[in-house]
């Protein structure tokens, strides 16, 4: 993978095993906060991993202790002096980097290693899947430093993840939400010990990558795309548009003889799949 090979300022990247793609939040010095540069890195790897059709599955985590702090404090002085449509353009500056890894047509799993604050909390949320140190712990802090709630997607997605009554409280009380209390809200999967935490994600991506590559990138959009939709009759329609399209592709075929035979799935021809995922995405 090409973008494996490049330099990045907050970012490191690595493949773990074929298929499994580490990326690392890399700013430990500053818990791994955020910042303009790091929301561009963020949004062009999503982008060139995209366009890899060896990638499977990504792997998101911070270095050091945090897994992210939000936006770096260190430039939030200048937020107020920007004016209207300055900061209008920093937000979508930082949404774009979201919505790039929220939208990778592969799963994403977040190993939150430690705090999630604010933008990082959204950051995890943004993922498909979420395993968690014990050592995680998560807040909405916008509310402290004078902001909304409403953030990168974090009272969308929280929403519907725990429930309205319990998001409002954590956002209007930005109180902290250690891991074993995320587990029993459903925040994150599971919660597993610091050492553990790389493995068990990695477990995850492999019984991923197990499995057929088309048949998983159509279920994360349907899965996505039915959040969205208003009505059981919108979902039907776009379940019976992926199964129809996977069915015309050799790796359906090959899944379902892998299974029957009780042996590994081979991964079907690239052009195969690539072809899948445009269809879906017309």
């Amino acid at each position: 993978m090409k973008c494996l090979n490049a330099t990045y300022e907050t970012l490191a990247l690595a493949e773990l095993a074929p298929g499994v793609v580490l990326m690392t939040l890399n700013r430990p010095e500053r818990h791994n906060a955020m910042t303009n540069t790091m929301f561009e890195e963020l949004e062009r790897v999503a982008l060139s991993l995209d366009d890899e059709d060896d990638c499977r599955v990504v792997i998101l985590t911070g270095a050091g202790r945090a897994f992210c702090a939000g936006y770096d404090l260190a430039d939030a002085d200048e937020l107020p002096s920007k004016g209207a449509l300055g900061m209008l353009d920093q937000q979508e500056r930082a949404a774009r980097a979201l919505l790039a890894i929220r939208s990778m047509r592969v799963p994403v799993i977040a190993a939150v290693n430690g705090a999630a604050a604010g933008g990082g909390l959204a950051l995890a949320l943004a993922a498909d899947i979420r395993v968690a140190s014990t050592e995680a712990k998560f807040n909405a802090a916008f509310v402290k430093i004078g902001l909304s709630a409403g953030d990168l997607g974090t009272s969308w997605l929280l929403t519907r993840l725990i429930g309205p009554a319990a998001t409002s409280e954590i956002c209007f009380t930005a109180r902290m939400v250690h891991a074993p209390e995320a587990g029993t809200l459903g925040i994150v999967n599971s919660v597993t010990e610091p050492d553990a935490l790389l493995s068990e994600a990695r477990k995850l991506a492999d019984s991923i990558v197990a499995n057929s590559p088309g048949g998983v990138q159509l279920s994360k959009r349907a899965l996505q795309a039915n959040m969205e939709v208003s009505s059981y009759a919108a979902a039907l329609e776009l379940e019976n548009r992926g199964q129809a399209l996977l069915t015309r592709s050799a790796d359906m075929p090959e899944a379902l003889a892998a299974f029957k035979e009780k042996r590994a799935h081979r991964s079907s021809p690239v052009s195969d799949v690539v072809t899948v995922k445009r269809e879906v995405m017309r």
